[in-house]
């Protein structure tokens, strides 16, 4: 018998998610099924043969957007035309979000290195800063 693993490392190890906390995001939001249930667990345990099902497709590179659109509607902040920096850029969640709402430009700085998604690094508006302290 197949050795089961926990649903986060499935998610990942098949390809369906970037990241074991990508996968551990969508779990606790409620939108993976396990053979037709939803499973909020990411430690729920999972055989090979098991049917993994994604809902909806991840809105954003990572949680961090969703910090950055509360602050702009909180504070009435529009990006559009502006040169904006995403200090301590991560997965690119604050650039993405920039970028979205027509920032003209983002730095995106970050002291660690090959951590921003890809999709961001390719796009021509993001200034990819790595291995930058901001202090």
């Amino acid at each position: 018998m197949a050795e089961r693993v926990r649903l986060d490392v499935a998610l990942a190890a098949r390809g369906l998610v970037e990241s074991r906390a990508k996968a551990q995001e969508l779990i606790r939001a409620g939108r993976v099924r396990v053979d037709g249930a939803v499973v909020t667990k990411p430690s729920h345990r999972v055989g090979p043969e098991a049917t993994i099902e994604v809902r909806g497709p991840a809105p954003y590179v990572g949680r961090a957007a969703h910090k950055l659109l509360g602050a702009l509607a909180a504070f009435e902040l529009e990006p559009a035309g502006e040169v904006w920096a995403d200090v301590g850029a991560g997965t690119g969640g604050f650039t993405q979000v920039l970028l979205e709402r027509g920032a003209r430009r983002v730095y995106a700085l970050d002291v660690g290195h090959g951590q921003l998604h890809p999709r961001l690094r390719a796009d021509t508006r993001v200034v990819v800063m790595e291995g930058v302290n901001a202090r």
